[in-house]
C-alpha cells in the first residue's frame, strides 16, 4: 500500500467532510508490517499536501522519511500506537458538535446503536494540557484506554482511531453523529433512555465479529 497517497487522499477527504476547518487537524496511518508511521505535515492546508510533504517516522519518534515540520500532535499519534497496537490508523478532528462537549469537559454516552457498535466504550473527555504537549499525548493515551476508539481532548477536539483508515474515519462520523444527537436531546430538555450494558456488550461482539460481508 502507498501509505503517502493514503494520507494524502484523507486529509482532502477530512477537508471536504466538515470534520475540521483550514489547517486543524491531523492524519496518520501505521504500517503494520513495518510500523513506520506517515503523518501530515503541520499548517498546510489539506488540497495543497502532496506525497513529498508526508512526514514518516518510527514509533520511537525518530523521522525517517520527509523534510517538513510534521504536525504538533504526532507525540499523541505515536503514543496511541504503542499502547493499541490494533490501531494502524488515527485521526484528530475538530467538529462542531463534539467540540460542545470538549470544551465542557464533558464524556459523550454511548447513546445510539451505532456508538454502542462503532465507539468501543463512552467517549471520555481528557483534562486540559497544551496543544504539542507530552501531557495532552499522556491524556488521551488515558482516556481512550484499552477499548474505546475515541476521545474528546479538552477545549480542542477530538481523536478517532480505526484498525485502519476506513474504520477511523467511521469512528469520527459515529462520533460527531452521537454528539449532534446528544446536544439536540438535552437542547429541547430531554434525557437519553440509554442502553443498557449487556446490549452494548452484543452489539459490540455483532460488530466485531458478524456484521459485514467478510465475517
Amino acid at each position: 500500500m502507498n501509505y503517502k497517497k493514503l494520507i494524502v487522499e484523507s486529509g482532502k477527504k477530512m477537508a471536504g467532510s466538515g470534520l475540521t476547518v483550514e489547517t486543524w487537524g491531523n492524519i496518520s496511518a501505521r504500517d503494520p508490517e513495518t510500523q513506520l508511521v506517515y503523518l501530515t505535515p503541520s499548517a498546510m492546508l489539506y488540497d495543497t499536501i502532496t506525497e513529498e510533504d508526508v512526514i514518516v517516522c518510527k514509533l520511537d519518534g525518530t523521522v525517517v522519511e520527509g523534510t517538513r515540520k510534521p504536525t504538533i500532535e504526532k507525540d499523541m499519534h505515536l503514543a496511541v500506537y504503542r499502547s493499541r497496537p490494533e490501531v494502524n490508523a488515527i485521526i484528530h478532528t475538530h467538529p462542531l458538535y463534539s467540540m460542545v462537549y470538549a470544551t465542557q469537559g464533558k464524556d459523550i454516552p454511548q447513546i445510539i446503536d451505532e456508538a454502542a457498535q462503532v465507539l468501543g466504550d463512552v467517549c471520555h473527555c481528557t483534562e486540559y494540557a497544551l496543544p504539542g504537549s507530552p501531557e495532552l499525548a499522556e491524556n488521551c493515551v488515558k482516556a481512550l484506554g484499552t477499548e474505546s476508539n475515541a476521545c474528546l481532548i479538552h477545549s480542542h477536539g477530538a481523536v478517532c482511531l480505526g484498525g485502519d483508515m476506513n474504520g477511523a474515519f467511521k469512528t469520527a462520523t459515529v462520533l460527531e453523529v452521537t454528539a449532534q444527537i446528544y446536544y439536540m436531546i438535552e437542547a429541547t430538555g430531554g434525557k437519553p433512555a440509554g442502553i443498557s450494558p449487556e446490549n452494548i456488550a452484543v452489539m459490540k461482539d455483532f460488530a466485531k465479529n458478524s456484521y459485514g460481508q467478510d465475517k
